[in-house]
C-alpha cells in the first residue's frame, strides 16, 4: 500500500490520536536487560543507542531521562518520501511554543511532545487539518 504524497491531503487527514502512557528518550551503550518488546524505537548513534520506552519501564530498569513525553500518531498514512509533512506542522506547533521530536515510521508519522502540551498540542494540529480541509 503506497502512502500519501500530496501534502494537502496529508494535513487534513492528520487527524491525530494520543497513545496511552508517558514515553522517555533513554541513551544505553547495551541492550543488556532491556526486551525488544519494551522499546517503541530506537537509533544508534555514536555516543549510544537512543530508545524511546514507557517511562515505568525506564524506572524498572534503573534507566536515567529527562523528558517525559506523550506520544501522538498522525493516523494518515504518508510516504516516506512525502515532502513538507513535519515542517508543516512542527511550524505551527512552534507558533505556540510546542517543541516536538518526531519519528517517520513506514505508515505513520509519530510526535513526541512534552507531557504538558499534550491537549494544546492535539488542539493545534486539528485546526491546522480543519483549515486544510476548508481549503484555506
Amino acid at each position: 500500500m503506497t502512502g500519501e504524497t500530496n501534502l494537502s491531503k496529508l494535513i487534513a487527514g492528520m487527524d491525530p490520536i494520543v497513545n496511552e502512557g508517558e514515553y522517555v528518550f533513554v541513551s544505553v551503550s547495551n541492550y543488556n536487560g532491556i526486551h525488544s518488546g519494551d522499546v517503541i524505537c530506537g537509533f544508534r548513534e555514536k555516543e549510544g543507542t537512543t530508545l524511546i520506552i514507557k517511562r515505568d519501564k525506564a524506572i524498572e530498569l534503573g534507566l536515567s531521562f529527562e523528558f517525559v513525553a506523550s506520544w501522538i500518531t498522525l493516523q494518515i498514512h504518508s510516504a516516506l518520501d512525502a515532502v513538507g509533512l513535519t515542517a508543516a506542522f512542527s511550524g505551527e506547533l512552534a507558533k505556540f511554543g510546542i517543541s516536538c521530536n518526531v519519528v517517520a515510521g513506514y505508515y505513520h508519522d509519530h510526535i513526541f511532545v512534552d507531557q504538558k502540551d499534550t491537549k494544546k498540542t492535539v488542539k493545534t494540529l486539528k485546526r491546522l487539518a480543519k483549515r486544510h480541509k476548508n481549503g484555506t
